[in-house]
């Protein structure tokens, strides 16, 4: 069986104190868009993307090489380069993220799609696309707590990248732990990741 996190432990382990992590090139299916979390086209986006995931896992489990689905993730950035994020939800671009195995290809891709759209689902099945990302060396933290205080656990990543001569130099990576659905907003758990570049 086709695992997403064999070897890749270290990736998904962190403490509220920040540290340094190595993170290789990494395949996901991904679907990016504009606008506040929890809005029409973020829960639309969200929707498709597992949909097309658990299509492709359920296809795999028919001939023996199913996964397990990962942990969502998400990127955000702004228009304006220097901030790690806007102020205003609005304005935020996300590229929401589930990683996947090597193997996994384009075609699979197209072909739950496909099926998908035949089964009557949005066609936003369709935006859903094979990305890999190439994020290197990267300050990360453990966040608990509401999303909305997390500019406390990043102003530590930056204290903490600076001590080592380095600057955020990507774009602001989180890893939900903690389902918003089913736990309360002070027990969320959020891994969140900021690639670095030397000063």
């Amino acid at each position: 069986m086709l695992k997403t996190r064999k070897k890749v432990s270290d990736e998904y382990r962190a403490t509220s104190a920040p540290r340094l992590v190595e993170v290789p090139t990494t395949k996901y299916l991904s679907i990016t868009g504009r606008g506040a979390p929890g809005g029409p086209a973020f829960t639309d986006a969200m929707n498709a993307l597992y949909a097309v995931a658990y299509t492709i896992k359920m296809a795999r489990k028919k001939v023996g090489t199913q996964f397990k689905i990962a942990k969502l993730e998400g990127l955000w950035w702004g228009d304006h380069p220097g901030a790690v994020v806007p102020d205003s939800p609005e304005e935020w671009n996300w590229q929401l993220l589930i990683r996947v195995p090597e193997a996994v290809t384009n075609g699979e891709v197209a072909a739950a799609a496909k099926l998908l759209r035949e089964r009557g689902k949005s066609a936003m099945v369709d935006s859903v696309v094979i990305a890999e990302l190439e994020e290197g060396q990267c300050v990360q933290a453990m966040h608990i707590g509401p999303y909305a205080n997390e500019k406390e656990t990043i102003k530590r990543m930056q204290a903490y990248a600076a001590d080592k001569g380095m600057k955020f130099s990507g774009r602001h990576h989180e890893i939900y732990i903690g389902d918003p659905r089913r736990a309360a907003p002070e027990r969320l758990r959020t891994i969140l990741r900021m690639p670095v570049a030397q000063n």
